[in-house]
C-alpha cells in the first residue's frame, strides 16, 4: 500500500524497533496509543497530547457512530479535522463495545444486532458497514470487526468466535475502498493454544497492513496472557507491525515488547489519573492518602511532564480532596507521559542492544507483578525465544 511503509529497524531479545509511515506521519515503535474515546483524550486539548509524545490516538466507532454520528463527521472534514488533531488516528471496528453490551446485542452470521446503552434504540453492525463507518471517520488506520469471546468461555465458543472472526476479516478486505486507511486483521482464539496458533496463521497470511492481537486482558490471569503473547507473536509476519489491544498497565507493556509487540492502548492511564491512581517508578500510589498531605516533592522526580516539573504531590491531593477539575487534568498528563515515554526509553534500549537489562531493571523497581508470576513468565518466554529463528519467527 502505497500511503503506508513498514520498516523493522532492530530487534533484540525478541524485543522490536520499527517504523511505521502513514499519511499523518511517522510511527516509531513500540509505542503507546492514548484513547481519545469519543474524538478526545479526556480532559485534554490535543495540542497537550502532542506535546507529551503522543504518536497517533485511537478513536471508537462504536461511540463516534451513536454521537455525533459517522455522516456528519465526514460532512465536517473527517476524525482529524472534526477534532483538530494532524497526527495520526486508529480507529477500533466498535465490535468490543457492541459485545460488551450482553443481553443488548444478538450476533448471527452476518453480523450483530444491538441496543444503543444511550436511549436503548437498535442498530446493526456488519464487517462492511464498520469498514464503511470507519472510511467514514477518515482514520489512518481502521480495524476488521470481530467476536471477542468473553471469559470464560467455553472452547467450543471460543473456536466459532475464532472462524466467524476469520469469515468476517475476509468480508472487511472485500469492503473496503479507500487507498488511504490501512487494514489492520485481529487474531482472536481466547486463552486456547491452539485456537492463538491457528488464528495467528489464518490473519497474518491475508493481505493486511497490520496484525491486532485481540481477546486478552479481559480478566484472565496476567501469566495466562503472557503465555498467550508466547504462542502467538511468534508465527506473526516479522515485516508487518503487531498490536496488542487494550492493554495498558506499565509491566504489560514492558512484557509485551519482549514479546514482539509494536502497539499498544488502553483508556487505564486516563481513568486511573482521574481517580487520583498516578504511576511512579515502584508501582503505583493514591494521591488522596493523608501521607502526602505535606510532601513537597513532584510525583516522580525523575519524569519530564509538565505535572512533574511544576507542581508537588501535596499540591494534586489538594485539588483531588476539593474536588478541582484541574487534579483530574494533572494527574492525566502524568499518567500518559509515563506509559509514553516508557515505550521511548523501550525503543532506545532495543537499539542499544539492552532491552533485557531494561526490562529486568524496570520490573525489579515496579512492584505490581507477584515474583513468582514474574519469574515463571520470563522462563516461559525465554523457551519460546529458544524455539525461534532468527528472524524472530518459528523456524
Amino acid at each position: 500500500m502505497s500511503n503506508f511503509n513498514w520498516t523493522l529497524e532492530h530487534t533484540n531479545h525478541g524485543a522490536r524497533a520499527g517504523t511505521l509511515n502513514t499519511p499523518h506521519g511517522a510511527i516509531t515503535t513500540p509505542v503507546f496509543m492514548p484513547v481519545g474515546t469519543q474524538a478526545t483524550v479526556k480532559t485534554l486539548d490535543p495540542l497537550e497530547v502532542a506535546a507529551m509524545g503522543a504518536q497517533i490516538i485511537l478513536a471508537n466507532t462504536y461511540h463516534l457512530y451513536l454521537r455525533p454520528g459517522a455522516e456528519l463527521l465526514a460532512e465536517l472534514g473527517g476524525l482529524h479535522r472534526f477534532m483538530q488533531w494532524d497526527k495520526p488516528i486508529l480507529t477500533d471496528s466498535g465490535g468490543f463495545q457492541v459485545f460488551s453490551l450482553g443481553p443488548n446485542s444478538k450476533i448471527d452470521e452476518d453480523g450483530v444486532t444491538f441496543k444503543s446503552h444511550l436511549d436503548g434504540s437498535r442498530h446493526r453492525f456488519t464487517p462492511e458497514s464498520a469498514i464503511a463507518i470507519q472510511e467514514q471517520l477518515g482514520a489512518d488506520i481502521i480495524m476488521a470487526f470481530d467476536e471477542c469471546a468473553p471469559q470464560p468461555s467455553t472452547a467450543a465458543y471460543t473456536r466459532a468466535a475464532m472462524e466467524r472472526t476469520h469469515r468476517w476479516l475476509e468480508r472487511c478486505i472485500a469492503a473496503k475502498r479507500r487507498d488511504d486507511q490501512a487494514l489492520f486483521g485481529i487474531v482472536q482464539g481466547g486463552v486456547e493454544a491452539d485456537l492463538r496458533r491457528e488464528s495467528a496463521r489464518f490473519v497474518g497470511g491475508q493481505p493486511v497492513t497490520g496484525v491486532a492481537i485481540g481477546g486478552l486482558s479481559v480478566g484472565e490471569p496476567k501469566e495466562q496472557m503472557y503465555g498467550m503473547l508466547d504462542v502467538t507473536t511468534p508465527l506473526l509476519p516479522s515485516d508487518r507491525p503487531r498490536y496488542l489491544m487494550g492493554v495498558g498497565s506499565p509491566e504489560d507493556l514492558i512484557e509485551g515488547v519482549a514479546r514482539g509487540v509494536d502497539m499498544f492502548d488502553c483508556v487505564l492511564p486516563t481513568r486511573l489519573g482521574r481517580n487520583g491512581s498516578l504511576f511512579v517508578p515502584a508501582g503505583r500510589i493514591n494521591i488522596t492518602n493523608a501521607a502526602f498531605a505535606r510532601a513537597d516533592e513532584p510525583i516522580d522526580a525523575t519524569c519530564d511532564c509538565t505535572t512533574c516539573q511544576r507542581f508537588s504531590r501535596a499540591y494534586l491531593r489538594h485539588l483531588f480532596r476539593t474536588g478541582e477539575i484541574l487534579g483530574l487534568r494533572l494527574a492525566t498528563i502524568h499518567n500518559v507521559r509515563f506509559l509514553i515515554r516508557l515505550m521511548e526509553q523501550a525503543r532506545a534500549a532495543i537499539l542499544a542492544d539492552r532491552y533485557q537489562s531494561f526490562m529486568d531493571d524496570f520490573l525489579s523497581r515496579f512492584q505490581t507483578i507477584p515474583h513468582a508470576v514474574r519469574e515463571a513468565s520470563r522462563a516461559a518466554r525465554e523457551a519460546s525465544l529458544r524455539q525461534q529463528g532468527p528472524n524472530g519467527n518459528r523456524s
